[in-house]
């Protein structure tokens, strides 16, 4: 696929013509406190995974409304004192996986731990272990449409709130360092990483990598491919309700949330990348209000972005953080 968004030079001058909801942090706000009406009670279970060097937990913890969410944290297996802590959040489709798929944070000497995406686990890797109990109306198949008519309803208001949970869960651990805490992700894990970068106040970095979820409006028009072409299904039948879809989304944009982003952040984006748009990348990340901030730019590269070299990339850039 060629070129066929914005050029480089317009790119980093975009901004996203949408305007957050004036109650979105009221929303936000009373989501979280419903949600930490429950108790955390994470739960950490040693697992023989076989590998000497790292040790690893199966975790759970109750998410929206005290709906039990899985994870895994792995500690490289020396760990005597508080380690920097890693949360991560995974792509659109897959679970936690098998522990053997997360190797390279706790290798770096970080706690690491990967939340478990509620409803999802079924795609691609080892699968995942956490139901979506909540029901929702009529949707097209996947996850972009459930009970996308009305924010309370919406789908990722649960992801979102498990996500910011989740972190919670991470740093009740006692090897894990509170105050050095990193949120990360790629494409739909790099848009919930957005999303806790801006409702978690006191992170030490948030790294989103090829990020979905951002400028909505631009995104389900600008693309054909999935999963954002979900919303343009689901309104392809359900005629004459865009505005009210619109609505819905503005509460769990990534450009809304990177206004309130209040950590350093490097992002990624790909030139070519059908899926996740540059130009919606580029709306979270211009938005983006802490000032040490930095995008890396793969400009003949799909939604594979930067792959293993972003990987390196993340890894050399947070040695300042954590």
């Amino acid at each position: 696929m060629a070129l066929f968004d914005l050029p480089l030079d317009e790119l980093r001058d975009y901004r996203a013509d949408s305007t957050a909801p004036e109650d979105f942090d009221a929303f936000w706000s009373k989501t979280l406190q419903e949600a930490r009406e429950y108790d955390l009670d994470a739960r950490f279970e040693p697992v023989d995974t076989g590998l000497a060097t790292l040790r690893t937990y199966d975790v759970t913890f109750a998410g929206f409304g005290g709906h039990p969410v899985k994870g895994w944290l792995t500690l490289p297996a020396t760990a005597e004192e508080p380690l920097p802590l890693v949360v991560e959040f995974v792509g659109y489709g897959g679970g936690r996986g098998l522990p053997v798929e997360h190797l390279l944070w706790a290798s770096s000497g970080r706690a690491h731990f990967v939340m478990d995406t509620r409803g999802q686990g079924s795609a691609w890797g080892g699968g995942g272990d956490t139901p979506d109990p909540v029901a929702g109306g009529p949707a097209y198949p996947g996850f972009m449409t459930r009970g996308i008519e009305a924010p309370e309803q919406y789908y990722y208001r649960r992801v979102f709130t498990d996500a910011v949970r989740a972190v919670e869960a991470a740093r009740s651990h006692p090897l894990a360092d509170a105050s050095r805490t990193v949120a990360t992700g790629r494409s739909q894990g790099g848009g919930i990483s957005i999303a806790v970068g801006g409702l978690v106040p006191d992170l030490v970095a948030v790294a989103p990598d090829v990020p979905f979820l951002c400028d909505f409006p631009r995104a389900t028009t600008l693309t054909d491919r999935h999963p954002y072409r979900e919303v343009a299904l689901w309104l392809k039948t359900h005629r004459g309700r865009t505005e009210d879809v619109l609505r819905t989304l503005s509460y769990f944009d990534g450009v809304h949330f990177a206004a309130r982003g209040s950590a350093p952040a490097l992002f990624s984006a790909a030139l070519e990348d059908q899926t996740c748009p540059p130009s919606t990348v580029f709306a979270a990340f211009n938005a983006w209000a802490h000032e040490d901030k930095n995008i890396e730019v793969y400009d003949f590269n799909d939604h594979e972005g930067g792959g293993p070299y972003q990987e390196a990339t993340r890894l050399r850039w947070l040695r300042a953080y954590a």
